[in-house]
């Protein structure tokens, strides 16, 4: 049964999307490029000789040598460069409408999909006679997507509109519209002439939330509401969403105290813009004449709202108009679009006069700066903290009084971050407490991270009863988790701190970072250090009556904790508290998993259901010591592999030499830096998890989606302990999720493309380490599942990552021919160099989660 489902699921995705995207890419030999029909028709030319070519174990020269001579006829080098450019350009095309038919298609193939609704829980609730269990939880649960500007995403708000025409279209198969819109694609550039400034980022951001996520989220709440069948139904936080850009500073010194305002301010404007369009379409209905004064001074409200950024709205004044409106309506006009007011009062309880809560992040080597900076002016210290203890120095946070002049810092970053502290308070005015109320500070790993935070609000003229901030510690560094408990604990102790946490409804907000842990420790020693952290602090927070909320930063690929996510949340165990789920949505996962109303209903319905779903239905997600000790063995073998590797004299060189890395920081697809500070030389510990992990996926190698597993089951094996790794994948749906996504990361891997390396005199032993461990644990990764190939149950996902590999597989050794070129020392290297950072675009596009 379930194989006749896969074979159905899968006919149904070759007729709706890969056949509709076969006739409409021949469109594409009528883009109007110059000899555009030539590109068109030596592109599958070029497919066949990349894919036989790497096959029989070419080097890409090799092939595109050969490919030049003999099928193409370009003799010069300049030619030859010019065609791959135009080749590069033609996959980022393809690439586009490949996304556009594939997500036309995606609410008719989710009728395949075993995926548990809303509906189906609640149906499951009513069938096991569970609504007394679950009342509680549906009034307080909440899933909170938290949106950033990562330099993953570089689609402007011209392409995302176009491809919401083109899957309309492609919906409705009108070829002579689809024809009009891939030439519109054509002469419409696909990249930005110079790197977005942090408010253009937000801007972009801003831009799908009025146009996508306003509707979308009134609508799940409409129909959330409906599904309970209760109208006293008013959880409004049930779908939430956050917002960095402009607020996250972590290694982006373009960020100032000047941009987070005005991005606040743009949130503000851009929520008041959406109430004012729907009261606007409401109009031409509402001709009652009992609703026109209500009406008219709604609409006022919200115009001077729209241009005066020093107007502000509240949302309960709009709600008391609205709310005005409708009784009117209910009690002289029949009800007559009574409905349509209620939607509307319920989206304004929902985005308020924020829109999306825009969140502060710093990194506390920062704080710490500004700490020494401040203690140094005051006379408190000479030179550094050192000369305090740590009883002077927690005294000095947490009682000194200061009179601070931001101005009066030689040093930039210290001015603007009390500069920055300062303007939060106002913010809140204007936005509302909900519009800015987290205070995020990476790299976390002792007391000082939060009491640093802490006594800057106090030196910035706050009252201790007045910072109306959850201060949350990030712990993302394998030190930073194991200290975690203590150092919450220590906190706890702290009677001031505590009762700034009894003001915050003895809730406490902790960020864990999979990105960087997962660059530290590798992928399975990180995530379940992160799973025994969340158990950790969840009880330590228990037993001092606080209610815990874990924010896990997730990127998009298993690398950095993406994957599929509600598998992920579904397998937490039962110790782990379960009052919120809260994680990032990065870069391009915005636009490729979250980008359309039907997508991101669908998504943020699946995060609902794991949610709630935990702990409720059936057996509790328990891991028995035995287990746990199989985990931990796991765990510290592949962390034993990985860190060797880390240590390997070639690992920085290759990556620096054989990778993209240097390139995504000349690509103009984000503001912020590819590295933190400023160090000459590249360490590991500078290196942005975002570039580490987009290097690997560039060569197709993927490494920390999954080396050192290979090596620990391996082990295992050999220990006599095979059956006990396939039990553990069987009945722990842990262990099976990140196994299931690694094996998502090893779908992606593809070592013919670099195959040539093996035989470099540099980097051949190297090259060899990585790929005898992808086919290690690419072997022992089927075997321990029982499955015949790499996501053999992810029947649409294999196949969509299958074309996505084809597509742009004469993109990548493009690429690859580029390198080659600047590594022997081409005349034309700043060319070449410029076709290895345009091929970024296509090939991040096309893995949809790759960074």
């Amino acid at each position: 049964m379930k194989q006749l489902q896969q074979l159905r699921r899968l006919d149904e995705f070759k007729r709706m999307v890969l056949n509709k995207f076969n006739i409409y890419n021949s469109l594409f030999l009528n883009l109007p490029y110059t000899h555009g029909e030539a590109i068109g028709s030596l592109l599958p030319v070029m497919l066949r000789q990349c894919e036989k070519g790497l096959r029989a174990g070419k080097e890409p020269q090799e092939i595109l040598e050969i490919f030049f001579t003999q099928f193409a006829e370009l003799t010069t080098e300049q030619e030859q460069m010019d065609f791959m450019f135009k080749i590069v350009q033609y996959v980022e095309r393809q690439v586009v409408l490949y996304d556009s038919v594939e997500d036309a298609a995606y609410s008719k193939l989710l009728e395949y999909t075993n995926s548990l609704s809303i509906h189906d829980y609640f149906e499951l609730v009513d069938k096991n006679k569970n609504w007394d269990k679950i009342a509680d939880k549906l009034s307080s649960f909440s899933a909170r997507i938290v949106l950033t500007a990562h330099p993953t995403q570089f689609y402007s708000p011209a392409i995302l509109d176009l491809m919401s025409k083109l899957r309309t279209q492609v919906d409705a198969n009108d070829l002579d519209a689809i024809d009009l819109s891939l030439q519109q694609l054509g002469l419409t550039s696909l990249i930005q002439s110079k790197k977005p400034t942090p408010y253009e980022e937000a801007q972009n951001i801003i831009h799908i939330l009025r146009h996508t996520y306003y509707d979308a989220i009134g609508e799940l709440f409409s129909y959330v509401k409906k599904e309970i069948g209760r109208q006293d139904f008013d959880n409004y936080n049930i779908i939430k969403l956050g917002f960095w850009p402009g607020g996250d500073r972590d290694g982006n010194p373009y960020v100032t105290a000047a941009v987070t305002k005005q991005v606040a301010d743009a949130l503000r404007i851009n929520i008041m813009k959406c109430y004012y369009n729907e009261i606007k379409s409401l109009r031409t209905n509402l001709t009652f004449k009992g609703v026109q004064e209500p009406l008219n001074k709604i609409r006022d409200l919200l115009y001077k709202a729209m241009f005066d950024a020093n107007f502000c709205v509240k949302h309960h004044t709009l709600i008391t108009h609205l709310q005005e409106i409708k009784t009117q309506l209910d009690t002289h006009y029949h009800s007559l679009y009574a409905q349509e007011i209620q939607c509307l009062i319920q989206k304004v309880h929902i985005f308020k006069s924020h829109f999306a809560s825009l969140d502060i992040r710093q990194d506390h080597s920062k704080h710490l700066l500004a700490v020494i900076h401040i203690l140094r002016q005051q006379g408190i210290i000479q030179e550094d903290l050192s000369e305090l203890d740590q009883a002077a120095l927690v005294d000095c946070l947490l009682e000194k009084d200061l009179q601070l002049d931001p101005d009066s810092f030689d040093e930039p970053i210290v001015s603007d971050t009390l500069r920055n502290i300062r303007q939060l308070a106002n913010i809140q005015e204007t936005n509302g407490e909900d519009g800015c109320h987290r205070y995020i500070i990476s790299n976390s790993e002792d007391i000082y991270s939060v009491l640093f935070v802490f006594a800057l609000f106090r030196w910035s003229g706050y009252k201790v009863a007045d910072i109306r901030f959850d201060i949350v510690p990030l712990f993302e560094t394998m030190k930073g988790m194991q200290n975690s408990g203590a150092v919450m604990q220590a906190l706890f102790d702290i009677p001031m701190y505590r009762q700034h946490v009894q003001r915050r409804g003895d809730t406490h907000t902790i960020m864990l970072g999979f990105s960087d842990g997962t660059k530290d420790g590798g992928y399975l020693k990180a995530n379940w250090s992160i799973l025994k952290t969340k158990e950790a602090l969840s009880k330590v927070c228990k037993e001092n009556q606080i209610k815990v909320l874990f924010f896990d930063g997730r990127g998009g690929p298993p690398a950095r904790g993406g994957g599929k996510t509600h598998r992920f949340y579904a397998a937490q165990t039962k110790d782990v508290a379960n009052h919120q789920i809260q994680m990032t949505v990065q870069g391009q996962t915005i636009t490729s998993t979250y980008g359309t109303k039907t997508q991101f209903k669908h998504h943020a319905e699946q995060l609902l259901t794991a949610g709630l779903s935990n702990n409720i239905f059936g057996k509790e997600n328990t891991i028995e010591p035995a287990q746990r000790e199989l985990i931990e063995t796991l765990s510290e073998g592949s962390f034993a592999k990985y860190e060797a590797l880390k240590q390997h004299p070639s690992f920085i060189p290759y990556l620096e030499n054989r990778s993209t890395l240097k390139y995504y920081t000349r690509a103009n697809i984000g503001s912020r830096p590819g590295k933190r500070g400023n160090n000459k030389q590249l360490n590991l510990s500078d290196l942005r998890a975002i570039s580490f992990v987009g290097s690997w996926s560039q060569l197709k190698q993927n490494v920390p989606g999954y080396f050192g597993l290979g090596t620990a089951l391996k082990a295992c094996k050999d220990a006599g302990k095979l059956d006990a790794v396939k039990n553990l994948f069987e009945e722990v749906p842990f262990f099976k999720a990140l196994m299931l996504n690694s094996m998502m990361s090893l779908a992606k891997t593809n070592f013919e493309l670099t195959s040539y390396m093996q035989n470099d005199a540099e980097f051949g032993d190297f090259w060899q380490i990585l790929k005898d461990e992808y086919d290690l644990s690419k072997s022992m990764l089927l075997e321990i599942s029982g499955q015949e190939q790499l996501m053999q149950n992810e029947t649409i996902s294999r196949e969509s990552v299958k074309i996505r590999e084809q597509i742009v597989l004469p993109l990548l050794v493009i690429q690859q021919y580029a390198l080659y070129q600047i590594a022997k020392g081409s005349p034309h290297a700043d060319l070449y160099a410029k076709i290895v950072t345009r091929s970024l675009y296509g090939n991040i596009n096309a893995s949809r989660n790759s960074a």
